[in-house]
């Protein structure tokens, strides 16, 4: 897992390294949108955070190990809580809960665990709860485990001062739900579609809907 700030933008596409978008996200307060996509090939492990003015420029890009499921905003810190796992194909659910510092570029892998967690939901309840959906930790012996999760509600005070590798066992330990593992493909091509159209375009766009 790699992040760096922004460089020079394709002023024609400014998500084109972001590749085919799978997963969109947007913080209306701060102006800022995320997108994760897919390059040919591969799943989807590129994100990009942008600033959406009169058009989208590219802050940050983060480059994750596993395939992006889920993304979060902090309702007032500027954090981006990032959600990737998948399964290995033969037993376990891995993946990484990991924390963008917007204003640094700092991105940490919070999960203790070597193996970390398939993410599959993030939301942020409020200023210190962040509610995490994940797979279970393997399918030995579980014929639901591809379609239920575990849940938990994960409470820190300053998320700013979290720190890399600090989330337990203890944290991440919840109740057994459903899990569905929903497409936001569409959603998220729509959303960049609408980001990339000419500024007169969307401001009449918006205003024939309001």
């Amino acid at each position: 897992m790699t992040s760096s700030p922004a460089g020079q933008d394709r002023p024609d596409d400014p998500f084109a390294e972001i590749g085919d978008p799978v997963l969109a996200v947007a913080d209306k307060r701060r102006g800022l949108v995320a997108v994760a996509g897919a390059h040919e090939y591969d799943e989807a492990k590129t994100v990009g955070v942008f600033h959406v003015t009169d058009r989208a420029r590219r802050r940050l890009l983060l480059h994750s190990q596993h395939p992006v499921n889920a993304m979060a905003f902090h309702p007032t810190l500027p954090l981006l809580a990032v959600g990737s796992g998948e399964y290995d194909g033969g037993y376990y659910f891995e993946g990484e809960l990991l924390l963008l510092h917007l204003k640094t570029g700092t991105a940490l892998s919070l999960i203790e665990h070597h193996l970390g967690r398939q993410v599959l939901g993030l939301e942020w309840l409020n200023g210190q709860d962040l509610r995490v959906l994940m797979a279970p930790p393997d399918d030995w012996k579980d014929g639901q485990a591809h379609e239920e999760g575990h849940i938990a509600v994960v409470r820190r005070a300053d998320w700013t001062a979290v720190e890399a590798k600090s989330l337990t066992g203890s944290d991440l330990a919840g109740p057994r739900v459903p899990a569905p593992r929903p497409d936001h493909r569409e959603a998220a091509r729509q959303a960049v579609t609408r980001l990339t159209a000419p500024r007169t375009r969307r401001h009449h766009t918006s205003r024939a809907h309001g």
